[in-house]
């Protein structure tokens, strides 16, 4: 098993897959983020990032290379760390990693082009502090689970769409969707949201596609999350040239 201390070295040994590249969230200079660590065995992969929400390893490669190299890298780690890799490679690990349990598949999408979206004509941009604080409560009335919300680290910047929406107390963000958790080579978009009153006018198409546009113009790269069930979102993203992969997540079960 070889270290790997920079993210050049990262991103070859990737080999244009952006999920590592991501999980090792550079940001500036040839450095790993914060706290992460990287390895290599063979074939495979494996990057760690420490979270405040979930600490993750993002795992590729063939599945007897990644078996030995996952299994070693979680004795230097320690078993909080859930994996996360193409649905295949961690269907291979659950059967050969004892006390490793399947969580969930979600499809991880990512695009290096720009999305044609027509945002400018929606009226989209980046939000001012106060429109941002107004975001905060419309995470708090139509979607208190998302990962992110306005103040949650790692969450820089918030687009949307400000106006009026019937029985309202004046103008407020309409749709959004912020750049968080981005790193050098690989921009992240998260909380899509669009309040019920003004869903079915294109809005979440026009503010994903200013968000993505952005990323891919600073990192080269941009990609979210999305759970399979969604397929609405699935096929709005889609639309905007983003392909998907089938993706599991995979952990050591915390004792009881």
């Amino acid at each position: 098993m070889e270290e790997l201390g920079r993210l050049s070295d990262v991103e070859q040994a990737a080999a244009g897959d952006g999920q590592p590249v991501w999980a090792a969230q550079g940001q500036g200079g040839d450095r790993l983020g914060p706290g992460v660590r990287a390895w290599r065995h063979g074939a495979a992969l494996a990057v760690a990032g420490p979270s405040a929400q979930q600490d993750r390893l993002a795992v590729r490669g063939g599945g007897t290379d990644a078996a030995v190299l996952v299994r070693r890298v979680l004795d230097e780690v320690g078993p909080s760390y859930r994996l996360l890799g193409e649905a295949s490679l961690i269907e291979a690990l659950v059967g050969r990693l004892p006390g490793l349990v399947p969580v969930h598949d979600f499809f991880w999408m990512e695009t290096t082009s720009l999305s044609g979206a027509g945002a400018a004509t929606a009226g989209v941009r980046w939000l001012d502090t106060r429109e941002e604080k107004e975001t905060a409560t419309l995470f708090d009335r139509f979607f208190p689970d998302s990962y992110a919300q306005p103040g949650h680290a790692g969450v820089r910047r918030w687009a949307g769409v400000v106006g009026e929406v019937p029985g309202g107390a004046g103008a407020e963000p309409l749709a959004v969707a912020a750049d968080a958790w981005s790193a050098a080579g690989c921009g992240f978009m998260g909380g899509v949201l669009t309040h019920p009153a003004a869903r079915g006018r294109g809005l979440a198409r026009a503010v994903s596609g200013f968000v993505l546009d952005d990323l891919v113009a600073r990192h080269g790269r941009a990609a979210l999350m999305v759970l399979t069930g969604n397929a609405p979102a699935v096929a709005a993203y889609e639309r905007l040239g983003m392909a998907k992969r089938l993706f599991g997540a995979a952990q050591i079960p915390p004792p009881r």
